[in-house]
């Protein structure tokens, strides 16, 4: 098994910023994939959606907080966008290139993780087989990200790092994890 603690970053903005950490750990074996979001600090600001009894996939989950991870194969172009949201709802996009042949990623028909919220922390735990849509042997490179939306209706962008101008989760140059 091969794991990974992260610390997210801000992407630098007029916006005033969240008193929050995003922080966390990453592992791969073989298929399966888990990544552990927590979300520590004063969250009585951030906009954190309550579980839905029924989650779904649904579409523009970015709008809201939301907790994403990018998979990128090693010396592909092509790559997948996994959307979580605190809900319960989610979803996977593949693109065949930088923000090209976006689709809906019909392989993966589940996406399992759970949810914990106290006080001064959000926890989001995931553990996914993506034997459907990616072979065991390449490595894989990871972006790990995520959209913070506070009261005042504010979005903050958090990732590994902003290698560019505007915050950009899809530029491949910030897949930084390697598994």
């Amino acid at each position: 098994m091969n794991e990974q603690k992260f610390t997210l970053q801000p992407f630098k903005s007029d916006n005033l910023l969240p008193d929050v950490q995003i922080i966390g750990n990453i592992a791969r074996n073989d298929h399966k994939l888990t990544i552990n979001y927590n979300l520590v600090g004063n969250l009585t600001e951030i906009i954190i959606a309550s579980p839905s009894d029924t989650p779904t996939r649904k579409d523009a989950l970015w709008e809201d907080t939301c907790f994403e991870f990018f998979v990128g194969i090693k010396d592909s172009k092509q790559y997948w966008e996994f959307n979580l949201s605190p809900a319960g709802h989610w979803n996977v996009y593949r693109f065949d290139g930088y923000r090209q042949g976006m689709q809906t990623e019909t392989a993966l028909t589940t996406l399992p993780f759970c949810v914990e919220y106290q006080d001064d922390i959000f926890n989001l735990i995931l553990d996914v087989d993506l034997a459907k849509i990616v072979p065991s042997e390449p490595a894989i490179d990871v972006a790990i990200t995520t959209v913070v939306k506070q009261k005042n209706h504010q979005i903050s962008y958090w990732a590994l790092a902003h290698t560019g101008a505007e915050a950009d989760f899809h530029l491949r140059d910030s897949f930084l994890i390697r598994l």
